[in-house]
């Protein structure tokens, strides 16, 4: 196989990867909260070729060898957490965060022994409702159910009669439906982090990230900080707006500019095979 094949085969299977990605972004385009995927590419292998010497003619600039390529690879899918659209929607537990924040659920799970389990996972999506329990009050959860984590650890619990009222750094005050006049009483706080490596997060399926397993305590830090309590104070603060949700980012405009682009390079790729085995099919063909 001459280079040519080598060098299309491998940028092809790395473009085909960089069309999942657009692909992802394109069927998004309408999902609550959702952050684009972007991708980042390096050269496989590059060395130079070396020419004869007879090629060091005078007047000649350019030094003797090129640079032969051997493709590029995909090295790093990146959560591009840059602001969405941000929609009112007045319902008071539709939740968006401004800043490169994310809110806290606990994800039931099973372990090995058959018990529940409760496993943190973020997410951007605050369109949250009011879901019964057992004790007759009702707790916070997203769609699929994961409760809503409060920066105690604890579920965020709304009793019944009582309307919900979220400042801006997640305080949650709860007002009397019967008595307006009634002091309103404090049901907690919406725990909210910060993201500093959005790289390191992996998707966790319904619009959640996870963090790597066996991840430290301290290695978790350098990746999410805790927002709460109290505001931040630095240029990147994260606030919450209630009665909003924040639209995807994905601009459908550019995801589809990008996937003329790489069905062209895909197009170029594929066509450079097909002239390489034509020509190794000329050359196996060769008489003297």
């Amino acid at each position: 196989m001459n280079n040519s094949m080598i060098n299309s085969s491998v940028s092809m299977h790395s473009l085909q990867q960089k069309l999942d990605i657009l692909s992802n972004n394109i069927a998004n385009v309408n999902t609550t909260g959702f952050k684009k995927k972007e991708a980042s590419f390096e050269d496989v292998l590059t060395n130079v070729k070396s020419q004869p010497e007879g090629f060091r003619q005078q007047g000649r600039f350019s030094p003797l060898g090129f640079n032969q390529g051997w493709g590029s690879k995909l090295v790093q899918i990146q959560t591009n957490l840059a602001q969405g659209p941000i929609q009112s929607t007045g319902n008071v537990t539709d939740f968006a965060i401004q800043g490169d924040g994310l809110f806290e659920v606990a994800v039931s799970k099973v372990d090995g022994n058959g018990n529940q389990v409760f496993q943190p996972a973020w997410t951007r999506n605050g369109a949250f409702s009011l879901t019964p329990d057992a004790t007759g009050d009702t707790v916070l959860a997203t769609k699929e159910g994961h409760f809503v984590t409060g920066v105690d650890g604890k579920l965020i619990r709304v009793p019944a009669g009582l309307r919900p009222v979220v400042e801006a750094n997640g305080t949650i005050n709860g007002y009397s439906e019967q008595d307006p006049s009634a002091a309103p009483m404090n049901l907690g706080q919406i725990k909210l982090v910060r993201v500093v490596r959005p790289q390191l997060l992996q998707d966790a399926g319904d619009n959640l990230y996870s963090l790597p397993a066996g991840i430290t305590e301290a290695e978790k830090a350098n990746i999410l900080q805790n927002v709460n309590p109290g505001l931040d104070t630095t240029n990147n603060r994260v606030t919450l707006m209630q009665g909003f949700l924040e639209q995807s980012n994905v601009t459908l405009a550019d995801e589809m500019t990008d996937l003329v682009m790489v069905q062209r390079a895909l197009q170029l790729n594929s066509r450079a095979i097909t002239s390489s085995d034509q020509m190794m099919n000329f050359a196996n063909n060769l008489r003297a």
